[in-house]
């Protein structure tokens, strides 16, 4: 096993890998109500407006909705996947591809503190038996994920701010 993990300013980026499994993971503190943030996270139509990863995206973030979406990482490519999992304001879970083969499950997860910030969470698990095939040209997603979890953040709290105006 393979593990290596990234201290940012407000959060860590870790990759974890096996040999039929590879998982991405950032978390980050958010100075805002898992309402606030749920809100952002589920309207498919704003994530090129706030997130600098997305290209683009098409579709209802909505319980066994496929959406389509192309990302900074790759920009030729267009993405499908189908929201399989959505408990509100705590987890949403998209997944794509064909297991056993390769499969690919995002997670999204809010985790409400006393404090009042949320611990937002996502990782993302890529398996399956083709895996050890494509594993080394996948790119390194910490570097992506740093930059979604800071602008979820920076938008959360802007938002937040703003409220209180």
């Amino acid at each position: 096993m393979d593990t290596t993990t990234t201290n940012t300013a407000g959060g860590k980026a870790s990759r974890n890998k096996q040999l039929f499994r590879l998982e991405y993971s950032v978390t980050r503190n958010i100075k805002a109500a898992p309402k606030k943030i749920w809100a952002i996270l589920t309207e498919a139509k704003g994530y090129p407006r706030w997130n600098s990863t997305i290209q683009s995206m098409e579709g209802q973030l909505t319980l066994g909705e496929k959406i389509k979406l192309r990302s900074t990482v790759d920009p030729s490519r267009t993405f499908s996947p189908t929201v399989s999992e959505l408990s509100p304001e705590k987890k949403m879970v998209w997944q794509d591809g064909m297991a056993p083969m390769f499969k690919g499950v995002r997670t999204y997860t809010l985790t409400p503190l006393e404090n009042g910030t949320t611990d937002f969470t996502m990782s993302e698990v890529f398996s399956g038996i083709m895996l050890p095939l494509i594993a080394a040209k996948l790119p390194d997603f910490r570097p992506s994920f740093e930059q979604f979890a800071a602008d979820l953040k920076q938008e959360a709290e802007r938002q937040e701010t703003a409220k209180e105006s």
